[in-house]
């Protein structure tokens, strides 16, 4: 069995890493490690936690071990899709680089700019960057990559997916062409694939496992069933999500989770809701401040939060080793993501559980998976009593019993009671039921006691009276004399101005003087 011994790193380096409790390289280090050591390009593609991130860092640290960095000019550059990804490298740079005098800038983005120009001017030799923020400080004239030795590119999928193909483009051209190029993923597609062929050269490429594949130590299984309505799918989605939770907890084996969901809004909403029904949850995703960000990260990592309701800004590179549990709230649209997701359980060896809610309209998403990862995933029930009670608290909307008024119930055409007691039409009062005596005893009425036009009128006049009740806005006919057709209720005082008088004109033609020169004669 090869060690970390047999790989030709620095001494230092070495010592660093029995410190930190590592003995044998995994298959990713073990095959990437001596090709980057000899100064040649590596496209490195290997499932998530098998340590990508160590096979890059080992060996800049023993190569930048002898050198000198100028200002504004990094001698080595590692590319990240996130922030968090970004300062997770940076963590494993001080750790692995604890023995070196190495200087290290991290380029992420909420942090003030003065503080990250005050490192560069330095000069450092490592330069830990996201692809935004890089080219601010490039376009400020605050940063040189022409002394470039180094450059890396990990989770290269991941900047495909989030828009920053055309940043990394523009970077690669930045540098100089005899750099050493490191590229790593767990998946490499096809538009990747371009990527590597225009800018890296002869690479030697290490392919420890099948690309898009999870690992054999995680347990995968999809919680499907019908929601009851559409518009309550939400609200039932988060009491099955509750139910997992409490099963898995009682059977001891949750102790920590990862909830992940397609949409920042529902990240905030989930945990939310788990907070309110006393589980100890936060969210993090890109909207939040950077602060918050890695305090929240931090807090997950030390035990203080048990769950992490996290949008795709934590499925890539982020090394918790003890996350027991990734819970998918949504299904993912990508398929590349659903295997980047259920990797930040069962790491380096350890087993872990994959939960994947999902409902009928996911189904199309769920099958690309299985296609992608060529498995088919355990479909399980939800939890027992979950969507029953939650069905049982909410009123159906036809319930007879139902207290709650439902809006609109009235109908369309129907009048409102006050208005048919103050203004009843000529029709209900000739056909209201009397006795026969009575009629024969009543005198007949006079033509004169009731008009003809009205009649039609409120015979049709069911907006109108709808009209006039709502909050009475309007006012009876009675009061304003015949309706002016085609203008309502109002005439517009602009009409009611007259038309001033036509003057003469000044001048007449010569037609006109001689007509009334001829009339003015016959006259005579």
């Amino acid at each position: 069995m090869t060690k970390f011994i047999d790989l030709n790193l620095d001494p230092k380096v070495l010592d660093a890493i029995i410190e930190a409790g590592y003995d044998t390289p995994t298959p990713i280090q073990e095959q990437a490690i001596p090709h980057a050591l000899m100064a040649k390009d590596v496209l490195g593609i290997a499932q998530t936690g098998t340590g990508k991130t160590a096979a890059f860092t080992l060996p800049m640290i023993s190569i930048l071990a002898q050198g000198r960095a100028r200002a504004r000019m990094p001698r080595s550059l590692v590319l990240c899709p996130t922030r968090e990804l970004a300062a997770q490298v940076a963590e494993n740079f001080e750790i692995y680089g604890k023995y070196h005098k190495l200087t290290m800038a991290l380029l992420i983005g909420g942090v003030s700019f003065k503080d990250q120009d005050k490192l560069i001017d330095r000069g450092v030799d490592v330069l830990i960057a996201t692809p935004g923020r890089l080219i601010d400080h490039f376009e400020r004239g605050k940063l040189m990559l022409t002394g470039i030795e180094i450059m890396v590119v990990d989770e290269a999928d991941r900047m495909l997916d989030m828009g920053f193909i055309p940043d990394i483009e523009r970077i690669f051209k930045l540098t100089p062409f005899t750099r050493q190029t490191l590229f790593f993923s767990a998946t490499m597609p096809p538009e990747i694939t371009r990527l590597t062929q225009e800018f890296l050269h002869n690479p030697t490429r290490v392919e420890v496992a099948r690309q898009s594949t999870a690992s054999d130590t995680i347990t995968q299984k999809v919680v499907s069933w019908k929601a009851a309505s559409k518009e309550g799918s939400d609200k039932e989605k988060r009491d099955v999500l509750r139910g997992l939770i409490d099963a898995e907890a009682a059977a001891e084996k949750l102790t920590n989770a990862i909830i992940f969901c397609n949409r920042k809004s529902n990240v905030d909403i989930v945990a939310k809701s788990l907070t309110k029904h006393g589980y100890n949850a936060a969210a993090i995703h890109g909207d939040l401040d950077q602060k918050v960000r890695m305090r929240t990260l931090d807090g997950f990592r030390s035990g203080d939060i048990k769950i992490l309701c996290a949008s795709d800004v934590a499925a890539r590179g982020l090394d918790i080793p003890n996350v027991s549990h990734v819970i998918n709230f949504d299904v993912p649209i990508h398929s590349e993501d659903y295997v980047h997701r259920i990797g930040r359980t069962g790491r380096a060896g350890r087993t872990g559980d994959s939960l994947t809610l999902c409902l009928p309209y996911e189904e199309k998403y769920l099958e690309k998976i299985e296609e992608l990862i060529e498995t088919k995933i355990e479909r399980i029930d939800p939890p027992e009593g979950a969507i029953r009670e939650q069905r049982a608290r909410r009123p159906r909307r036809d319930d007879e019993n139902s207290d709650k008024p439902r809006r609109n119930s009235r109908r369309r055409n129907e009048k409102p009671a006050e208005t048919q007691e103050t203004a009843p039409t000529a029709e209900v009062v000739e056909a209201a039921p009397t006795p026969k005596a009575e009629v024969q005893a009543q005198p007949q009425p006079q033509p004169q006691s009731k008009p003809q036009p009205e009649a039609p009128r409120q015979q049709n006049n069911s907006n109108e009276n709808r009209n006039r009740g709502r909050g009475g806005r309007g006012r009876r006919r009675d009061d304003l004399g015949p309706p002016v057709l085609g203008l309502g209720d109002h005439v517009p005082a602009f009409l009611n101005i007259p038309l001033p008088e036509l003057k003469a004109p000044k001048r007449k033609s010569a037609d006109v003087e001689e007509a009334v020169d001829g009339s003015d004669d016959e006259a005579a």
